[in-house]
């Protein structure tokens, strides 16, 4: 049936010669946009959007002009359940092949099913000369026809491969082609222009794409020129990041802080974006070369909250490529006039998170109560807890691992996890469980060293890229640069450093109250903050029903030791009957 059509150009049909002059001034200058079709054809009306919310390209009009182009070629796209359409929202062109978009390659699959494709214009099909060349091939291979409801030349254009015969409509589709390719890259080119102009404009936000996480994006004030967009703190986002930062202080490791806002229910970054912006949870992420992994949502991760928590970005500062944007004295350009911590706060968090990665002991994915407090007494490395699947009846064992560790242990020790998890404990509260806990608040002070340091490390990456500029602007851009870092780093040198505040203040609450209320992860970290190690020998053979206490020593090497030794002497002084006194 596809190769019996025919098609007629001009304003009448079977007059045996085309006919141009009742057409108007734009199908004179596109001969092909006076094509119709004798025949209806069966078409697929696709649609494509890059931004959501880009309304003058939006769905709707996108659809008008495809069905006006096809009620005057004689195409169909069907309704109902039976309609032909593809629709692929927030997917790129020049990013994407037609292949890669979900809905339209479900049609390109299924080529038996239809006789055209319908797009509003070019661009919403293709954007590089090497997409389309792989849409006319298969175009042609499957004998179809490409319809562009408003083509680049005006008009609709129409390109009829059903005649392999016929190369003209695979020449002038690949010119035409070769313009819209051409058109992107000047978009892009100006779109990038236009941004690297903004990224200097103090406040001011580039608008579209997603903002950093705790701001939004919001009309710029009147006093600041009231032109364009800038960020100002999202109280929803903000609240999130509150009490990260507090549960960080706290003690909680990120691996537990992560737990808890999955657990909780509490949105990612990138979720929470999609929320907002009324699209749906998860996406693509990335996976092995060439390949990638679809999540129907993504979750908190240690490595999410660390990069979020090390970003400038919560000074206000603007980014670019993990870089700050400097001014030409080499401050950094602000994004928002309310920043989300102040330049104290941000250094605190990073020394507590510098302290965590070298010293990270405190882990929730594990029920071993004395991991980093049992060690072998032969070898002097750590013993672990043992848990064997497959004798349910038998307790976790807690062994020297000497052997994971490449080492050598002339009496690898093992003992039951349940005896002495429960030793350590008796021990433990024994000594400290009537001190009274105290808590330290740290007012922060100022350090200019790590904006310093961070800023040095700046300008010494800026040094390496010396004389190889190959013009005279771009000599001059980096000398720019150069004269900013070197500014900023003379202005931090000249700054004094001002000591942080920590006052100390009683719980009202013991060690054996929190102990009580803790689970194994704190527990544990009270063992390890307190000092405490316990050294296992190796055993006898014998059928022993409880912990042979001549195997284990037990000390505590740290700063509760001072007042645990008073309790141990005030217990001596007044006697069994009476309550020690809170230290």
């Amino acid at each position: 049936m596809a190769a019996a059509s025919v098609l007629v150009r001009g304003s009448e049909a079977g007059s045996g010669q085309p006919s141009l002059p009742t057409q108007s001034m734009n199908d004179a200058r596109n001969p092909l946009s006076g094509t119709v079709f004798t025949e209806t054809l069966r078409g697929v009306r696709c649609i494509r959007l890059s931004v959501l919310t880009d309304e003058t390209t939006s769905p709707e009009r996108q659809r008008e002009a495809c069905d006006h182009v096809a009620g005057e070629l004689r195409v169909t796209f069907g309704e109902g359940d039976a309609l032909r359409e593809a629709v692929d929202l927030d997917v790129s062109a020049s990013k994407t092949s037609p292949w890669e978009r979900p809905q339209l390659v479900r049609w390109l699959n299924n080529p038996d099913a239809y006789d055209a494709l319908c797009f509003w214009r070019f661009d919403r099909a293709i954007r590089s000369m090497g997409h389309m060349y792989a849409l006319a091939n298969w175009a042609r291979e499957h004998r179809k026809v490409l319809i562009f409801a408003e083509g680049l030349g005006g008009g609709r254009q129409v390109f009829d491969f059903r005649n392999p015969m016929d190369p003209m409509a695979e020449l002038q589709l690949f010119m035409l082609a070769f313009a819209a390719q051409f058109e992107s890259q000047s978009i892009s080119d100006r779109v990038s222009g236009a941004q690297a102009a903004m990224r200097k404009m103090p406040l001011r936000w580039r608008g579209g794409g997603r903002p950093p996480y705790g701001y939004m994006p919001a009309p710029m004030p009147e006093e600041f020129g009231g032109k364009g967009w800038t960020l100002v703190p999202d109280p929803d986002a903000v609240a999130v990041i509150e009490r990260i930062v507090r549960e960080l202080l706290e003690g909680a490791t990120v691996s537990a802080i992560a737990a808890g806002l999955n657990a909780d229910g509490v949105l990612s970054p990138r979720d929470y974006w999609a929320d907002k912006m009324g699209r749906e949870r998860g996406g693509k992420t990335g996976g092995t070369k060439g390949s990638h992994v679809v999540r129907e949502s993504f979750q908190w991760t240690p490595a999410v909250i660390t990069r979020m928590l090390r970003n400038e970005v919560l000074l206000g500062w603007k980014m670019h490529n993990g870089v700050p944007v400097r001014d030409d004295q080499g401050n950094p350009v602000m994004c928002s006039e309310t920043p989300i911590l102040t330049r104290e706060e941000f250094d605190q968090i990073g020394a507590v998170l510098d302290e965590r990665s070298i010293n990270n002991g405190e882990r929730s994915d594990t029920e071993a109560l004395l991991l980093r407090v049992i060690h072998c007494d032969s070898c002097g490395g750590r013993m672990y807890l043992n848990r064997q699947e497959s004798k349910k009846n038998q307790a976790p064992v807690y062994k020297c691992n000497y052997h994971a560790r490449g080492d050598k242990c002339e009496a690898p020790a093992n003992i039951r996890g349940d005896w002495v998890d429960e030793y350590v404990m008796a021990e433990f509260l024994r000594l400290v469980g009537g001190i009274q806990t105290r808590t330290t608040m740290v007012f922060p002070g100022y350090d200019p060293e790590p904006e310093l340091n961070a800023t040095v490390a700046e300008f010494t990456a800026h040094l390496e890229i010396q004389g190889q500029q190959k013009s005279r602007h771009a000599a001059q851009e980096w000398q720019r640069r150069h004269n900013a870092l070197d500014s900023r780093i003379a202005d931090l040198e000249s700054r004094e450093k001002t000591e942080p505040q920590r006052i100390t203040t009683a719980t009202g609450r013991t060690f054996a109250d929190d102990w009580s209320a803790a689970n194994t992860a704190k527990r544990r970290g009270m063992l390890v903050d307190a000092g405490v190690r316990l050294n296992v020998r190796r055993g006898t053979r014998g059928g022993w029903r409880k912990l042979d206490t001549r195997r284990v020593d037990f000390t505590m090497n740290g700063e509760l030791d001072p007042a645990a030794e008073e309790l141990s002497a005030w217990d001596t002084a007044t006697g069994p009957e009476l309550v020690p006194a809170a230290a």
